[in-house]
């Protein structure tokens, strides 16, 4: 018999699988205090919560026996990854439970905004009929932008399309193939802006989503513009999104969540423009059950050694296996989250290949490490260990992996090679004895590159004075370069620059570099 606890207050429906195991044993103490949960905990095989239980590093001590915690839920900040990987626990989540709960909320919002229904609801409790203040506009024949095309992004446009708008959808990992599928125009953000007259927003909050829809976006979107925000807050910029109110470019907006939460003293709350709720996204009995199934039955699975899909933290991986590719994991995910900003359109093909001694392991951990890096880049902490194979094949995402004794002149070598619809691009690297994790190729150039901190990726021909000139422009700028790196084909022809600098570089900086006539492009890497 299997043992589980659960300790914050569940769905009984949820948590029915687990009741119904002839092999569980579940027992339900919500509220212990701190002292409490450390002295129950060691009996038991996995542990169940939601938000309030603080799952640490004592605890997870205390829990000898613990197999699995399960998080009812996405966040998982109440819970010491690190602490429960180092005690080989596994923490799983259930990302996939409000999907149409968050899916109906923007919806619901998308029609408030778009006629009126809370500011006109207020009027009439307040005892004043009033129908001339409150004339909105029709879903019908309307473009509806959508920025993220995960699950919920998806959701949302199928209903669209009900109300017989036309839906342009963006997404890193949004194919034509796929857009046709659903019925919607494969676009970039800037046709959404330039072309949508409602714009929601559907995608993870990562330093390439911050303020996606800023100042600049504003000024380009159709006068009327109505815009959605039921996915985090911090993706629209507030302070450009209150200017464009301000100004009449946006007609209305919808928000649920914001930058700073509860939002005090947020000027958007009193525009009545503006209708909001207070991160109601998830918020349904359905949603709240469904959270429960999926954690519930995951930790079944995880008891019964069954396959798995939404651990947080890295699976449990053969003692004799990790002592090999342990060393790689950092490598092999600095690599995919370099290939990944250097890489521009829809990924297609993710192909990984080991070389040298690699090859002659297991190297199916490896190649999930690679795939997070990939993907993360994108979607953030949506993404883990685990799930990255899945997350890749629902975005018809092919990943192949090849094998090979030959060494290439390295003792090992990973090299990531990543196909879009509009080009194809590799990296590779390897450990270097005193020196660590290096990448030793990018495309067809040869370099020697730590992958850390703040990168300058620099495309240019081979001219006398190019290096001299991008030193001085970051010079000038007070930024320090720390090292650089260059590789050529042919003397005169194509060559690359790789700088590892100090501090990030503002967008100007980096427009300065690209105006140089020698330069093909210029991209920033953080690693």
């Amino acid at each position: 018999m299997f043992k589980v606890l659960i300790s914050d207050p569940l769905s009984e429906f949820g948590i029915q699988k687990l009741l119904d195991a002839p092999d569980v044993e579940v027992v339900q103490k919500p509220g212990l205090s701190p002292s409490d949960l450390l002295a129950e905990i060691g009996d038991y095989d996995a542990l169940l919560v939601r938000s309030q239980t603080q799952v640490t590093t004592d605890v997870l001590a205390a829990g000898k026996k613990l197999k699995a915690i399960g998080r009812a839920g996405v966040g998982v900040d109440n819970i010491d990854i690190n602490a429960a990987t180092q005690a080989g626990v596994v923490v799983i989540n259930a990302p996939d439970g409000n999907t149409m709960s968050t899916c109906e909320h923007s919806f619901a919002m998308l029609m408030a905004v778009a006629r009126n229904i809370p500011q006109a609801h207020k009027k009439l409790t307040d005892g004043k009929w009033d129908r001339k203040s409150f004339q909105g506009v029709e879903l019908n024949n309307k473009v509806l932008g959508i920025i993220g095309m995960g699950r919920i992004g998806t959701e949302v446009a199928k209903r669209a399309k009900a109300f017989n708008m036309t839906v342009i959808g963006y997404d890193p990992f949004l194919t034509e193939e796929r857009a046709q599928k659903l019925g919607v125009i494969h676009g970039s953000v800037e046709d959404i802006v330039l072309q949508a007259d409602f714009i929601t927003v559907h995608t993870p909050l990562i330093k390439e989503t911050r303020h996606i829809l800023s100042t600049r976006e504003f000024e380009k979107m159709k006068t009327g513009v109505r815009v959605i925000n039921c996915a985090r807050g911090g993706i629209i910029d507030e302070k450009a999104l209150y200017e464009a109110i301000l100004t009449g470019k946006v007609a209305g907006a919808a928000l649920d969540v914001f930058e700073v939460e509860p939002p005090v003293d947020n000027p958007l709350i009193g525009l009545p423009q503006v209708v909001v709720t207070p991160h109601l996204g998830a918020s349904t009995l359905e949603a709240q059950e469904n959270v429960a199934i999926d954690v519930s039955e995951e930790i079944i699975k995880i008891l019964r050694d069954e396959p798995f899909k939404n651990a947080v933290n890295l699976p449990s991986i053969p003692a004799h296996v990790m002592e090999k590719v342990q060393p790689y994991f950092v490598l092999g995910e600095k690599l995919g989250h370099f290939i990944a900003q250097v890489t521009v359109g829809s990924i297609q093909d993710v192909t990984i290949a080991y070389s040298g001694e690699l090859a002659e392991f297991d190297t199916a951990p490896l190649t999930r490490t690679i795939l997070k890096g990939i993907l993360s880049f994108h979607l953030g902490e949506e993404v883990n260990y685990v799930n990255a194979p899945h997350l890749a094949k629902t975005r018809d995402i092919h990943v192949t992996e090849q094998k090979s004794s030959s060494n290439k002149g390295f003792t090992n070598l990973i090299t990531v090679s990543l196909k879009t619809n509009q080009q194809t691009r590799l990296v590779a690297g390897t450990l270097l004895n005193g020196y660590g994790a290096r990448i030793v190729k990018i495309d067809d150039f040869a370099i020697d590159v730590a992958p850390n901190g703040h990168l300058l990726y620099v495309h240019h021909n081979d001219r006398p004075g190019v290096i001299g000139r991008v030193g001085t422009i970051l010079g000038t700028n007070d930024v320090n370069i720390a090292t650089m790196q260059v590789g050529r084909r042919d003397v005169g022809g194509d060559a690359i620059m790789m700088l590892t600098i100090d501090k990030a570089v503002t967008a100007e900086i980096l427009d300065t570099l690209g105006e140089m006539s020698e330069i093909k492009s210029v991209t920033q890497i953080d690693l």
